[in-house]
């Protein structure tokens, strides 16, 4: 893992209280649907591929959706995302396995669960589609992305810069995501992505996450190679299903 004392407050706690969890007793087997699959489908049917995420709060944002999550994953599928992605970190974003695991069996889209996943045992929590790496917290990226396919998950490594790209691909990774958000200081730039995807392979599929809120941001992102777009608090606030559909079609 890379030096803590480079990131955020809030991120370093995160990982402390990720690195306290008990891992479950029994290893998961997975019987998952294609994530970076439902991406292209869309794509292939004239729509923005959207990752909508089901994220109660979080130390970025103000407030707190106290919707049953359920319905919120409900309406996002009905304004037409194509996959959904559920926080199950329950210290700073009130996410829990539980919640994933009622969103899994209500939708009919592959769900990412996203965490801070630091070793093989934490995959165990709860059946997913995909599951997020972050390369940055990694010491082994390549172990962690064959124990999550070992499990049936597809696995989504995260990165931020090209040094990190180049990670993942030795990884293995086919399934990319860049991070605009600097996990050092928590800002974004769209720029990031911008910067990062001419380098990676066209078999990758990429996906773009953070600071995604409008059809003209969606359409930058998919302009520069983007396969997909993962959004949260876009989609999380007003009108879950019309915040969606804008996306969806920009």
């Amino acid at each position: 893992m890379n030096a803590t004392d480079e990131l955020a407050p809030a991120v370093r706690s995160i990982l402390t209280a990720a690195a306290r969890r008990t891992p479950p007793d029994e290893r998961v087997d997975v019987d998952a649907q294609s994530f970076s699959g439902a991406l292209a489908a869309a794509d292939a049917d004239g729509r923005v591929p959207v990752v909508a995420e089901v994220k109660p709060t979080s130390p970025t944002t103000e407030g707190e959706r106290t919707d049953d999550p359920v319905e919120l994953a409900e309406e996002m599928v009905a304004g037409g995302a194509s996959a959904l992605s559920v926080l199950t970190e329950p210290e700073h974003f009130g996410g829990s396995p539980e919640t994933l695991r009622r969103v899994r069996e209500a939708v009919d889209v592959p769900v990412l669960r996203k965490d801070f996943l630091l070793e093989p045992a934490h995959l165990d929590a709860v059946e997913a589609d995909a599951v997020l790496l972050i390369v940055r917290f990694l010491d082994d990226v390549e172990g962690m992305v064959t124990a999550a396919r070992e499990r049936g998950f597809e696995p989504l490594v995260e990165v931020h810069d090209e040094g990190e790209l180049e990670t993942a691909l030795e990884a293995g990774a086919t399934l990319v995501g860049v991070n605009n958000r600097d996990l050092a200081s928590l800002t974004v730039d769209l720029g990031t992505f911008e910067r990062v995807a001419p380098a990676v392979p066209d078999d990758v599929t990429l996906v773009a996450e953070s600071g995604i809120s409008t059809p003209a941001e969606a359409r930058r992102m998919r302009e520069a190679g983007a396969d997909g777009l993962l959004v949260g608090s876009a989609v999380m606030k007003g009108e879950t299903r019309e915040q969606t559909e804008e996306l969806v079609n920009a």
